[in-house]
């Protein structure tokens, strides 16, 4: 991992300028480079490898496939998620609750709309929107595992939350637990006014999932804007119209 000198940056990415993949049941927006999606100067920030911005319709979904040492956190916007994997995990994943699955040495895992359309006229048919955000963990070849933790939205509101962390100083704090001890993720639901500050790390990456706010230094952002702070932590994001942000602070960066 690196530990060059670092040069101050705010690098801003806006919703549009995401790589985009769309097919007949999933809309996705990719952060950094993902799947057939290739660019060499945009393939991470920090530790933070992926970040898709993905919503699924109904009665469809991720068919089983595998990975392999990645910590892989999902937290959900609106719908629900199942998740099964081959280590006999089953989960729903819906608004605030938080969700890690650790690779390791190898998993196989589904992910798909929790929706069905009954018979008789009854039917549950939303699409599901989610992000997917993966980091490297500390140790390759580790044993596969599998958490998820229920936040309350009271516990959300107005604070950076830590909902993922591997950190020392979040011990005892998030909901899950992550295998990389130099990075957290915060997640913040904002009404209009509020204000968090942004964790003053090396490296940090904010993600504005839903609604509108104010980045010190950096100014306006929506809905699917990130900005990817390198040694300039530490600035006040204020809310303009109901929002939620997701931010990583992460002290180390892949080389």
């Amino acid at each position: 991992m690196s530990t060059h000198p670092l040069t101050p940056q705010i690098d801003i990415r806006t919703a549009g300028t995401r790589f985009a993949t769309r097919t007949g049941w999933l809309d996705s927006r990719h952060s950094f480079s993902f799947s057939h999606h290739w660019d060499p100067h945009n393939t991470h920030h920090g530790l933070l490898l992926v970040n898709n911005d993905d919503t699924v319709a109904p009665d469809t979904g991720f068919e089983t496939h595998p990975h392999r040492d990645m910590e892989i956190v999902t937290w959900v916007l609106s719908g629900s998620l199942v998740h099964q994997d081959s280590k006999g995990n089953h989960g729903v994943i819906y608004p605030g609750l938080a969700q890690r699955m650790s690779a390791g040495t190898g998993i196989y895992h589904s992910e798909k709309n929790d929706s069905w359309r009954g018979f008789g006229g009854g039917e549950h048919d939303t699409p599901v929107h989610f992000v997917q955000m993966w980091v490297v963990p500390d140790q390759r070849g580790v044993e596969p595992g599998y958490e998820q933790a229920e936040i309350g939205d009271e516990q959300l509101r107005g604070v950076l939350l830590p909902v993922a962390s591997g950190m020392s100083q979040h011990s005892g704090e998030p909901a899950i637990r992550i295998r990389q001890h130099q990075a957290a993720l915060h997640a913040a639901r904002l009404d209009p006014g509020q204000a968090v500050v942004v964790p003053d790390a090396p490296y940090v990456h904010l993600f504005v999932a839903r609604g509108t706010a104010d980045l010190e230094a950096a100014g306006v952002l929506g809905a699917g804007d990130a900005v990817r702070l390198t040694a300039t932590g530490g600035r006040r994001l204020e809310a303009l119209e109901p929002a939620e942000v997701l931010v990583w602070e992460m002290h180390a960066a892949l080389d």
